[in-house]
């Protein structure tokens, strides 16, 4: 009896692992014809960092992110749902198949490239800033040297300010919890991205009291992915990239979301604007 229930766990197991590799294998061989065939553009996106990708007073997802999300939804023919991600899932999602595309602030780094399709030319460029007390005095990063700043886990670039700088990391998950350290007085400032930084001195209650005194600092680009293997969306996307730079479309939605230009937005516009393919 045993034995036979045994034999039926493992024909049950193998005959899942079966459809899913069979799945899989149908998605990465072409993704794009899966996705029609499905309907839907399913892309993970941020809901957490205005204005790229946040809730409105409805609780839908908004922003820049989600507006590329919805023209490549559009040239594909379907329909578009977002899946909110944070920086802790986002390539996890990717991997599992939950999303078919990352659209996430996702910084570029050796280490992802290793695991996921990275889609070439990188779709943005941020820079690294501190979000301080306009009372606060700081007008220099070697004025950081020993004092507190709030952060979010796992940013890429927390060792490097504090090896460079000498400030003291206070790392929480997410980007709500260190806004609320910084307003319970728990740091000096806040090291994100700077684009979020600017969106979040959209809001009348930070614009007040806080401001980015600092250049920014380590340039990063950000990549956009697919699954490796999903080699016919990962063509699509890198043409619609370009197409993107060519048109102005990504200075467009800065300039919508209220974000100033960055010089890598408007460096592709100038190289891609003449392009003729």
């Amino acid at each position: 009896m045993q034995q036979t229930i045994r034999a039926l766990m493992t024909a049950g197991a193998l005959a899942a692992t079966s459809v899913f590799v069979s799945l899989g294998g149908a998605a990465a061989a072409d993704g794009i014809e899966a996705i029609k065939q499905r309907g839907t553009l399913i892309v993970g996106v941020k809901a957490d960092y205005k204005p790229f990708g946040f809730r409105d007073p409805s609780g839908a997802i908004i922003g820049l992110e989600p507006d590329l999300a919805a023209d490549v939804a559009k040239r594909l023919g379907v329909k578009l749902e977002l899946v909110p991600v944070v920086s802790a899932n986002r390539i996890e999602f990717l991997q599992q198949g939950k999303v078919d595309l990352l659209i996430a602030t996702l910084s570029d780094k050796p280490e992802r490239r290793r695991v996921i399709q990275a889609i070439d030319p990188q779709y943005y460029s941020d820079f690294v800033n501190v979000m301080l007390p306009k009372t606060a005095g700081i007008t220099d990063w070697a004025q950081l040297k020993g004092k507190p700043l709030c952060a979010t886990s796992g940013a890429w670039y927390n060792k490097d300010v504090a090896r460079t700088y000498g400030a003291e990391i206070v790392a929480f998950d997410g980007s709500e919890k260190p806004l609320f350290a910084l307003k319970q007085g728990n740091c000096l400032g806040y090291l994100y991205d700077q684009s979020m930084l600017q969106g979040k001195l959209l809001d009348e209650d930070w614009k007040a009291a806080y401001a980015l005194p600092l250049t920014g600092i380590l340039d990063a680009p950000w990549m956009m992915a697919v699954a490796p293997g999903n080699t016919s969306l990962q063509t699509m996307m890198e043409a619609t990239t370009k197409e993107w730079m060519k048109s102005g479309l990504i200075i467009d939605e800065e300039k919508k979301w209220g974000i100033e230009p960055t010089s890598y937005s408007k460096a592709m516009h100038e190289k891609y604007k003449n392009a003729t393919n």
